[in-house]
């Protein structure tokens, strides 16, 4: 029996793997704007959705997903689960492994994701915890790609808060060979084992609290929401992040045909102004659009079809 996929972070995945991914899921984009049939591979199928927290783009965008590929969906929260009500971790993996095909599952406990990954015997898939957001910087990257061309070679910077998006970013800097900076506040800096890892590997990481140092001459300028998931004390982080808005001065340090990503929600003229959202640098709804492309893309990878 071949061994499970699961996706659950970057850096745990092989670079030609990741590779594949994305220019599957740029061949699944053309294929669905040529054809809207929803017959597909995955008949018969079933993915698990389990959700901690509400979600908009990762809810519709994985249900989507799966349909396109034939196969069905299942939605469940924490709260209509035994596991608000204390079953273990463990036991939920070992009882879903026994309905469906795969698990998706958005928890803000990493650890949580990793142990029912352990114990489930169907592929389990990273929808988003507290520390990382592999299936955003897999959309992300698609859309670098889009507009730009290969990233290797290129420039990115991070500006704001460091996040679990931003943890993904630096893990796919060690795959794609493409610079990463990133301009935090000093009490919201980066978690320096994640930058070690990363530099240990190859990857070229910087570090700054000046978000002008981190944008200048780059192609690409991202940045995420202040107040996220979990997140205490938000006046105290809204202080801090104040200086670290995207706005037009900042977006002028970067190259001039650099693009603007945000992974939604966005907080309008705060952590970015409205001009730069709706500016012709801006490229979210691409973004947002191709969390479905690159997800049916990853779904195809866990579950090895064929031709995929």
């Amino acid at each position: 029996m071949s061994a499970l996929r699961h996706f659950l972070d970057l850096d745990q995945i092989a670079t030609s793997d990741l590779r594949h991914i994305l220019d599957n899921a740029r061949r699944l984009k053309a294929e669905r704007r040529a054809s809207r049939s929803v017959s597909g591979p995955l008949a018969g199928r079933f993915l698990a959705m389990v959700f901690e927290r509400p979600s908009t783009r990762t809810r519709v965008s994985f249900d989507i997903a799966m349909r396109e590929l034939g196969g069905e969906t299942i939605m469940l929260t924490g709260a209509e689960m035994q596991l608000g009500r204390g079953e273990t971790i463990a036991d939920t993996a070992r009882v879903l492994s026994r309905y469906v095909d795969a698990i998706m599952i958005r928890v803000l406990d990493h650890a949580a994701l990793e142990e029912l990954a352990a114990n489930a015997t169907v592929p389990v898939i990273n929808g988003l915890t507290k520390l990382s957001h592999p299936c955003q910087v897999m959309a992300d990257l698609q859309t670098f790609e889009e507009h730009l061309g290969p990233i290797a070679g290129h420039k990115v910077a991070w500006v704001g808060d460091a996040n679990n998006v931003m943890a993904s970013w630096v893990h796919a800097a060690v795959h794609f060979g493409f610079e990463m900076r990133m301009a935090c506040p000093p009490e919201l800096s980066p978690d320096p084992a994640l930058i070690a890892a990363a530099q240990a590997k190859g990857a070229k990481v910087l570090v700054t609290t000046d978000p002008f140092e981190a944008a200048d001459g780059v192609s690409c300028v991202i940045t995420d929401t202040w107040v996220s998931m979990g997140d205490k004390e938000r006046e105290r982080r809204q202080n801090l992040l104040a200086p670290y808005q995207v706005n037009d001065r900042l977006m002028a340090a970067a190259a001039k045909d650099a693009i603007f990503m945000h992974c939604l929600p966005a907080h309008r003229d705060e952590e970015v102004t409205t001009s730069v959202m709706d500016g012709p640098q801006s490229v979210v709804f691409d973004e947002a659009e191709n969390r479905l492309h690159a997800q049916k893309s990853v779904l195809a990878w866990c579950l090895r079809l064929e031709g995929f």
